[in-house]
């Protein structure tokens, strides 16, 4: 596993990787300067985050949105205290974690396990949601499809159905596929 830690204080840095290290078998790489932190996180291509930081700014979340790419990565942030409504920004830009009263170093691996398992949580869900809205798209489609065969053949749609399905199997496409070029053809020419 790769870490990065975002860390401006080289002492403390040093203390959040001899605390990973001592937990997990894992490559660490410090970032102690948060500017152009998009371009320096994309460069180790970490598995996991970890920002520890006295005060977030939105410029930061900004490139932290702009670093996580957008939620490529697990990101969990350890702040100093409350940051007003910041804390809401930094999970829309796509940390997984959000830990108040800074990064203690017996608190490192429950905090990236945690920042781990939300992250594939939500990253599940999110591919959930997309190919529920892949399959919904292709129904509308099937269904258009499905509506000129009926009009322009004048068969029922059960017939409608079984046409689109043996033309996709005779052509060796998917029926959404071939739905499509229907849909596409009749647009042409209509």
């Amino acid at each position: 596993m790769t870490v990065v830690v975002v860390e401006e204080d080289r002492d403390r840095a040093i203390a959040v990787v001899d605390a990973i290290k001592d937990t997990a078998e894992c490559d660490v790489y410090v970032i102690g300067n948060s500017s152009a932190l998009a371009r320096k996180i994309a460069a180790h291509d970490p598995d996991i985050v970890l920002i520890d930081i006295d005060n977030p700014t939105r410029d930061m979340l900004e490139e932290l949105t702009l670093a996580s790419g957008p939620l490529e990565r697990p990101v969990a942030m350890f702040v100093s205290g409350p940051a007003g409504g910041l804390a809401q920004t930094a999970i829309e830009a796509g940390v997984s974690a959000y830990v108040v009263d800074g990064l203690a170093p017996d608190r490192i691996k429950p905090v990236m396990d945690t920042a781990i398992a939300r992250f594939r949580m939500v990253r599940q869900i999110r591919n959930e949601l997309a190919e529920t809205r892949r399959a919904l798209e292709e129904r509308k489609v099937i269904d258009r499809a499905k509506g000129l065969l009926m009009k322009a053949k004048g068969i029922d749609e059960d017939a409608a159905y079984a046409l689109l399905r043996k033309t996709a199997m005779d052509q060796g496409r998917r029926v959404p596929d071939v739905a499509e070029a229907l849909v596409t053809a009749s647009g042409l020419l209509g």
